[in-house]
């Protein structure tokens, strides 16, 4: 008898989850009230230079949700799962991890104006 190919090992793969239009409505919605939420958070908070734990806490937690379902998605498509399972993980994944890498520098330099702000008007005070 021969070993088995690659091929007809992942054609017997079985799906992750079975309604996968449900978990990827269910994905992006809630990623979308995320990112609302993030936005809402960083909007309001890093220009006035407050909570600053907060805000980079909510941050790396949604840049690592976003490595985790881009992870997720790339396993699914090496392993040969259907494509609504692949996709529903890894276009929010993907979404995700570039969007909260490129906000990064702008997040932080939000920060740092907040304080040149904070300093430059303790100097005026002092006269």
């Amino acid at each position: 008898m021969s070993e088995p190919t690659m091929i007809a090992i992942l054609s017997v793969v079985q799906p992750w989850f079975e309604n996968v239009g449900q978990i990827g409505g269910l994905l992006g919605g809630g990623i979308g009230i995320l990112g609302g939420v993030y936005g809402t958070v960083v909007g309001i908070c890093a220009p006035r230079g407050i909570a600053k734990r907060l805000v980079f806490g909510l941050h790396w937690f949604v840049l690592l949700l976003g490595l985790g379902l881009l992870g997720g998605g790339i396993t699914a498509l090496v392993t040969g799962q259907s494509y609504g399972v692949w996709y529903a993980l890894l276009l929010p994944g993907a979404l995700l991890t570039v969007l909260l890498i490129c906000f990064t520098p702008m997040v932080k330099l939000r920060y740092r104006q907040a304080e040149h702000r904070k300093l430059n008007a303790e100097e005026f005070r002092r006269g």
